[in-house]
C-alpha cells in the first residue's frame, strides 16, 4: 500500500533515498494524525467523564510510571538504530542483546515504581493501585527492538499498522467503558493490556518482515558494548523525563489531584505537536547519518536545514495557540477545565525547544558525545525541579508551565553555548531563528528540495 500521492511519487521516483524517507514520513504522519484525532476524542470524553480530580489521579499515575519507567528503555533506541545502520552484519546480535537488557531493566523498573509509590502515597490506596497496574507496562519494553529495527530500515509503516490497529481497538474499548460508567481502575487495566498486546504483535511482525526471533543472539561482549554506549543516554532519558513529567507529580504532591487534572488537560493539547520532530527527524536522520561517512560538510549543511525547518514549524504552531488557547481548551474539555487555557498559552512554547532537543539527541549519538547530552539534560532537570519548587507555591499550575519552558530553553539551547564541543550547534540553532535568512532562502529550498536528502 502506497500512502504517498502518485503525483509526488512520480516526481521523486528517480531519487530512491528521498522516496524512502518521504514514504516513511507519510506513514508516520498518517499514524500520528489518526492517533491524535481518535486519541483526542477519547481523552476529552474521558476527562469530561472522570472530572478534574479522577482525571488528575489517572494522569498522576501515568506520569509517575513514566518517571521511573524510563529506566526500562535504558536509552537504547538511538544506539541500537545507529549500530544496525552502521554494522548490519551484527544485527541479530545487537537486537538480541538489547532485548535481554530491556527484560532485566523492566523488572528492576517495576520494583522501583511499586516501592516509590508506596513511599510517596502511603495513604492513597487508589493511586497506589493505579500505579501498580499501569506500571506493568514497563515489563514489555523488550518488544521495542522491533521499533528500532524498522526505524533503522526507514520502514515505519509496519509499526504504524500495529500501533494504529491496537490503538483503534482499545480506543473503542475505553469509550465502551465510559458509556458503562466504569471506574478509574478499569482504565488503568486497559492501558496495561494495550501495552501487552502491542508488544506481542510488534515482535511477531518483526519476526515476519525482519530478523527472525529464533535467530537473535545474545553476546556478553555486545551487552557490555551497549551498556557502555547507552548509560549516558539512560541518564539523559531519566533527566528528560524528570523535566517533562516532574511538574505533574510536584503539583500532585504540593497542591492536589484536581489541579493535576486541569494542568494535564493543557499539556495534552500542547504535547500533541511533539509528533512533528519525532516524525521528521526519525525519518530523515538515518539518511543524513549516512552522509557523515562521506562528507562532514554536507552532514552539517543538511543538519542546518533540519534546524531551520524545526524552528519554522514550532513557531507556526506556538503563535496561534498562544492567542486561542482558552477557547480551544473550553471547547474541548468543558468549563471545568477553562483554567487550563492560561497554562496552554505558556506551555506551548516548550515545543520550540523540544523540536531542537530531538535533533540534538541524534547529533550527540552520531558524534558519540553522550556524556555531554547527559550533562545537558541533568542541568535541565535540576533547573526544572528548583523552579517548580519556587514557582508552584507562588503561581500554581501556571508557574509549573513557566518552569518547564525555562528549563527546556536552557537545556535545549543555551547549554550548547557554554561547551566548546557544542558551540557550533548553538550557532546553527541561532541561525535557524533568523527568519529573514530562511525567508530569503525559500526559493533555494523549493528549487533544491529533491536533493536535500538524496
Amino acid at each position: 500500500m502506497n500512502i504517498i500521492p502518485h503525483f509526488i511519487r512520480r516526481r521523486i521516483a528517480h531519487h530512491p533515498n528521498l522516496l524512502k524517507i518521504v514514504d516513511n514520513v507519510g506513514w508516520l504522519f498518517f499514524d500520528r494524525v489518526l492517533r491524535i484525532g481518535v486519541g483526542l476524542i477519547v481523552i476529552v470524553w474521558l476527562a469530561r467523564y472522570l472530572g478534574p480530580e479522577r482525571f488528575g489521579q489517572l494522569n498522576y499515575a501515568i506520569a509517575f510510571v513514566g518517571l521511573f519507567g524510563v529506566l526500562a528503555t535504558l536509552g537504547l533506541q538511538n544506539i541500537v538504530v545507529r549500530d544496525v545502520v552502521c554494522e548490519p552484519s551484527y544485527t541479530e546480535e545487537t537486537l538480541g542483546s538489547a532485548a535481554i537488557l530491556q527484560i532485566v531493566s523492566g523488572l528492576i523498573a517495576y520494583c522501583i515504581i511499586v516501592s516509590a509509590i508506596t513511599l510517596f502515597r502511603s495513604d492513597d490506596e487508589l493511586v497506589r493501585a493505579l500505579v501498580a497496574i499501569i506500571g506493568m507496562s514497563v515489563l514489555f519494553r523488550a518488544s521495542e527492538i522491533a521499533m528500532y529495527w524498522f526505524e533503522s530500515q526507514i520502514q515505519s509503516k509496519y509499526t504504524v499498522w500495529v500501533h494504529n490497529s491496537i490503538f483503534f481497538v482499545f480506543s473503542i474499548l475505553k469509550l465502551a467503558f465510559i458509556m458503562h460508567s466504569s471506574s478509574v481502575i478499569a482504565f488503568a487495566w486497559v492501558t496495561m493490556l494495550e501495552a501487552f498486546i502491542t508488544a506481542i504483535i510488534l515482535l511477531l511482525v518483526m519476526n515476519f518482515y525482519g530478523p527472525k526471533l529464533v535467530k537473535l543472539k545474545v553476546s556478553f561482549n555486545r551487552i557490555k558494548g551497549l551498556i557502555s554506549d547507552c548509560w549516558p543516554l539512560l541518564l539523559s532519558g531519566v533527566a528528560i523525563t524528570i523535566y517533562m513529567r516532574i511538574d505533574q507529580i510536584m503539583i500532585g504532591q504540593m497542591v492536589n489531584d484536581n489541579e493535576v487534572g486541569i494542568y494535564n488537560a493543557a499539556i495534552r493539547v500542547s504535547e500533541v505537536w511533539h509528533f512533528v520532530p519525532i516524525m521528521l527527524v526519525s525519518s530523515a536522520f538515518p539518511a543524513i547519518l549516512q552522509e557523515r561517512k562521506h562528507s562532514k560538510e554536507l552532514f552539517y549543511k543538511r543538519l542546518q536545514h533540519l534546524y531551520d525547518i524545526m524552528v519554522c514549524l514550532s513557531l507556526t504552531i506556538a503563535l496561534p495557540m498562544t492567542f486561542f488557547s482558552t477557547p480551544i481548551v473550553a471547547l474541548l474539555f468543558g468549563e471545568l477545565y477553562e483554567p487550563s487555557g492560561k497554562v496552554l498559552a505558556i506551555h506551548i512554547w516548550a515545543a520550540v525547544f523540544v523540536f531542537l532537543i530531538f535533533i540534538n539527541g541524534k547529533w550527540f549519538v552520531a558524534e558519540k558525545r553522550q556524556i555531554l547530552n547527559m550533562q545537558r539534560t541533568f542541568l535541565g532537570a535540576i533547573i526544572n525541579i528548583v523552579l517548580n519548587t519556587i514557582m508552584i507555591p507562588k503561581f500554581g499550575i501556571e508557574g509549573a508551565a513557566w518552569a518547564t519552558v525555562i528549563a527546556l530553553s536552557i537545556a535545549g539551547c543555551f547549554f550548547d553555548l557554554v561547551q566548546k564541543e557544542t558551540r557550533k550547534i548553538f550557532l546553527m540553532k541561532l541561525k535557524a531563528f533568523n527568519l529573514i535568512r530562511i525567508f530569503n532562502n525559500i526559493k533555494y529550498y523549493k528549487r533544491n528540495y529533491i536533493y536535500w536528502i538524496d
